[in-house]
């Protein structure tokens, strides 16, 4: 039988080679599930013709890496940057922030399935418990949708002022308080956590917090207004997302305010913004951008 041998914790362990579980790990990658199980079996059966009964997790990675380049630069390439954010001893704290109907839920649930991370949270539900805990008087617009928020203002906008922006500006420096709540105690519990919403905004987050070895933001944009708005009639044509498709397009050009708004303010800010057009492109950028950051930062220590 072959044993792969690891360390966790300061302690050895040996626990038996799994063509499922490397096969997982490929898929994670981008490799057809087909293929990662062929990849697995040559794996194992090039391991065991040497005569060898004890592989430590490296050397595995290593051949398997060596098979991939063979068969595909890029798969392995992703595989690399994958196997490279998986193997961080630190938590990853990803925020996700962009315009309703941008694909944030999309693109947060294939990021977490991809990192193998457990928890994933929208700000819609932070929005929805702050919503127990505060009056509708204290905070009208906290029950409002963020592109509808400016009907609940309490002073009229002056005229100078858009009312759209004023309303969700309001909207989303509310659930930003439960939002920051959030981070912190993922921040000081070390929990991986992917958060996604249109209240994630450059700006309205604490620049101490985002500087936190290891919590990353980004958003995701559409400069294509009619595939944006096609966006609505996809998320709403499942019967189970019980989408208001009319009140969507009746909002579009408020929505598409907020699109804009939060995008100028991610470029003022540095933080990333990737058109998300393909979910696959999105990822990758995603997943490469973090890598990038880690590998700046040894380098940094390196130097230091």
């Amino acid at each position: 039988m072959l044993l792969v041998e690891g360390v966790v914790g300061g302690k050895k362990y040996r626990e038996p080679f799994s063509k499922g579980i490397l096969s997982k790990s490929l898929v994670r990658s981008e490799v057809d599930p087909d293929k990662a199980y062929e990849i697995a079996s040559e794996v194992e059966e090039s391991i065991t013709n040497d005569g060898t009964t004890v592989i430590s997790v490296t050397d595995l990675i290593k051949i398997v890496k060596e098979k991939l380049k063979e068969d595909d630069p890029v798969l392995a390439k992703k595989y690399i940057i994958w196997k490279e954010i998986r193997r961080s001893k630190d938590p990853l704290i990803i925020l996700i922030g962009g315009a309703s109907g941008i694909g944030t839920s999309s693109i947060s649930f294939e990021l977490a399935n991809r990192l193998g991370i457990k928890s994933l949270l929208s700000t819609d539900m932070i929005r929805e418990v702050m919503r127990k805990m505060v009056s509708k008087q204290l905070c009208p617009t906290l029950f409002e949708s963020s592109y509808t928020a400016e009907e609940a203002l309490k002073t009229p906008a002056p005229p100078e002022f858009d009312k759209t922006l004023l309303g969700f500006k309001d909207h989303v420096e509310t659930v930003s308080v439960g939002l920051t709540g959030v981070i912190e105690r993922s921040i000081k519990e070390g929990i991986s956590i992917v958060i996604e919403g249109v209240h994630i905004v450059p700006g309205f987050i604490d620049e101490e917090l985002l500087n936190t070895p290891n919590v990353y933001m980004f958003v995701l944009a559409l400069s294509d207004e009619e595939i944006h708005r096609g966006r609505f009639y996809s998320r709403c044509r499942q019967l189970w997302a019980r989408r208001p498709l009319k009140r969507y397009l009746k909002n579009f050009t408020s929505i598409r305010k907020t699109h804009n708004y939060i995008v100028n303010v991610a470029d003022k800010h540095d933080v990333p913004v990737i058109e998300n057009i393909d979910v696959t492109t999105t990822i990758d950028e995603i997943i490469e951008h973090i890598l990038e950051v880690k590998q700046q930062e040894r380098l940094e220590k390196k130097q230091k």
